[in-house]
């Protein structure tokens, strides 16, 4: 029993890491690139507009559906190596 309960101890740290990590990224691109750093995004254009404004306008919804993509293909691996696949 309590070597069942290391293993899920195991899977949820893993879980909880990929979360962390995964929110760490959307708020750097959405909140540091958009708003914080978009002064100095200024000078650089993308598709004729700033950088700055790509990200506040397209950039953090893009990598927000990459992120979704990557948890559910890391999470689909991170099942199969706890023996919790569907």
């Amino acid at each position: 029993m309590a070597d069942n309960s290391k293993d899920n101890n195991a899977y949820w740290a893993a879980n909880v890491r990929i979360i962390l990590i995964s929110l760490a990224i959307w708020a750097t691109v959405s909140f540091g690139f958009g708003i914080i750093l978009r002064p100095a995004l200024m000078g650089i254009s993308v598709g004729g507009a700033d950088l700055g404004f790509w990200f506040a306008q397209q950039g953090s919804i893009l990598v927000f559906l990459v992120l979704i993509f990557f948890y559910a293909w890391r999470m689909n691996k991170l099942d199969a190596e706890h023996g919790v696949e569907e």
